[in-house]
């Protein structure tokens, strides 16, 4: 029972817009649909497309260079590879935006040298293809390099037994394996793309998303974004259909288990520095340069920025973070195991249905909760109204528990993975002998899986954490009037054109990102040790 309910309220976002759809839609809908809705068409899948080119061609590249070969600095590149992570990609659009403005970094760096003249407009949709796959490519660059290590070891040697070349052994053997783990990467960068509202916005690019916040806050017209929503939602689940399509009757299991690891090549010193730099290109533009713009800007602004409100902020964040993190774990919990103590087969299957917030936009979710919410309160305040004769103000919609409630659904699965993958690891057998010894369901989890899930649960709580200070789109709509985050705070001054005071916000952000990826990384190796 307690995980159908979990279910239905997770559900509730998508059957909102399926059937707020019969409403119909707003008064200017035909006007969208006769001269936005093919641009904001258009534009998507260009920046589907666009984006699938570079990512794959970042991260499959480093991935795969840093597996094979020994080059230099390899040790820092393999986890300075997943710092771009670290960054919103609205805020590296607003680092890049700023460093080839006019007067910008790159003109006073050209000047300096007696370079002038040289202009590069990035603030449109070529620009921000670059912007997101440079801030996005890790997640393909993560999944490939798991394989690769892992996986292809065993393969590789039988190919080079047979006197196959390097390319071919890549292109026909290693390549088509790792695809569903590439694939599942890049399914997850295009997610974010769609959900991406803060780089488009600022490079006037219009989008699905984009076309939500307009309609929704400019036209004050919510049925009009529903049915933009709609469609949105339609574009996700039909590319995650058609990837399930294209892997149907195809097996890409490695049928003989080992821990083989893909053997490193050395190659002669100039080329393991070409590729070195190769890798390092990916690094500079997704993390090194924006970090440094935002750093120079920091310190020519912070004195301005720096005062009580801006750190009440940050502990608003800070604290809004850790308890969605918090409670996003604990359902993630229940559904994974609820269901297993129940062992009704059914039960377990529709548990993951409730992961599937993690492929719907930020913006679409937030519409899907407010609606139902607000039409909640209204019953609420009528109903009090006239049982007790007093007037209220909105009792729920505009509160906290809503936007957590939000977050829960958009990052389940971030927290779900993870822990599912350690409680696969564990296994039955040692839970089944403490039932055995006639102890109940919880005393057997707390003593013998909750110990042993302790990297799981950390990692499911940090990048639950992380995701949750990055949001923007689902944070504007739905946080309350007196609460702010650092994101919507950056986001605001990126609006207003202060673009250099948008700098240390941003940088709390990263910083918030960086030091628990880092710990993160090291209780995995060292776990691994073990």
């Amino acid at each position: 029972m307690t995980t159908l309910i979990i279910i239905s309220f997770i559900a509730i976002p998508i059957l909102t817009i399926f059937f707020r759809l019969f409403y119909g839609p707003g008064e200017t809908w035909d006007h969208i649909v006769k001269n936005l809705l093919l641009d904001y068409s258009l534009n998507s899948l260009f920046l589907i497309n666009g984006c699938t080119i570079l990512t794959l061609a970042f991260g499959v590249s480093s991935a795969w260079i840093v597996s094979r070969y020994s080059i230099p600095f390899q040790k820092y590149l393999e986890w300075m590879l997943i710092l771009p992570l670290t960054i919103p990609s609205y805020i590296t659009a607003y680092a890049y935006a700023g460093f080839f403005d006019y007067g910008g970094s790159l003109e006073l760096l050209l000047e300096s040298v007696g370079i002038s003249g040289v202009k590069l407009n990035i603030t449109n949709i070529f620009g921000l293809i670059f912007i997101l796959s440079v801030s996005l490519f890790p997640y393909v660059y993560v999944s490939a390099r798991a394989v690769f290590l892992f996986q292809s070891g065993r393969l590789i040697e039988a190919s080079k037994n047979l006197g196959v070349g390097e390319r071919k052994t890549f292109f026909k053997i290693v390549l088509p394996i790792a695809r569903p783990a590439i694939i599942g990467g890049l399914i997850l960068v295009l997610m974010e793309v769609l959900n991406d509202y803060g780089a488009a916005k600022y490079f006037g690019v219009n989008t699905f998303t984009t076309g939500i916040f307009r309609s929704w806050f400019s036209l004050e017209e919510p049925a009009t974004a529903v049915y933009l929503a709609a469609i949105l939602l339609v574009i996700v689940f039909a590319i995650i259909y058609f990837e399930k399509l294209q892997r149907r009757n195809k097996n890409y299991a490695i049928t003989t288990k080992s821990d083989i690891k893909t053997p490193k090549i050395n190659l002669r010193k100039r080329t393991r520095f070409v590729l070195s730099a190769i890798v390092c290109i990916p690094v500079f533009f997704g993390f090194i340069l924006p970090f440094l713009q935002l750093v120079y800007w920091s310190f020519l602004t912070y004195t301005e920025v720096a005062s009580a409100s801006f750190f009440t902020i940050a502990l608003q964040s800070l604290g809004i973070s850790l308890l969605a993190a918090f409670l996003t774990v604990f359902i993630a919990i229940i559904l994974i195991y609820v269901p297993r103590w129940n062992r009704i087969s059914w039960l377990k299957n529709s548990s993951s249905i409730a992961i599937i917030g993690y492929a719907i936009p930020g913006a679409v979710i937030a519409i899907g909760i407010m609606i139902p919410t607000l039409q909640l309160d209204k019953w609420l305040i009528s109903t009090i109204k006239e049982l007790f004769d007093t007037n209220v103000g909105l009792i729920i919609n505009g509160t906290i528990i809503v936007l957590l409630y939000a977050y829960i659904i958009r990052f389940l699965a971030v927290a779900y993975n993870p822990i599912e993958a350690s409680q696969l690891k564990i296994g039955k057998s040692l839970s089944e002998s403490s039932k055995l010894l006639g102890k109940g369901n919880l005393y057997t989890f707390f003593k013998i899986d909750f110990p042993l899930l302790k990297v799981g649960l950390l990692s499911a709580f940090i990048l639950v954490f992380v995701d949750v200070m990055k949001e923007l789109p689902l944070t504007l709509i739905l946080k309350p009037y007196d609460i702010n985050t650092l994101a919507v705070k950056s986001y605001e001054y990126a609006s207003d054109e202060l673009i250099m005071e948008a700098s240390l916000p941003s940088l709390c952000i990263i910083f918030t990102g960086i030091i628990p990826i880092i710990l993160l990384n090291k209780l995995i190796l060292n776990n691994d040790k073990k």
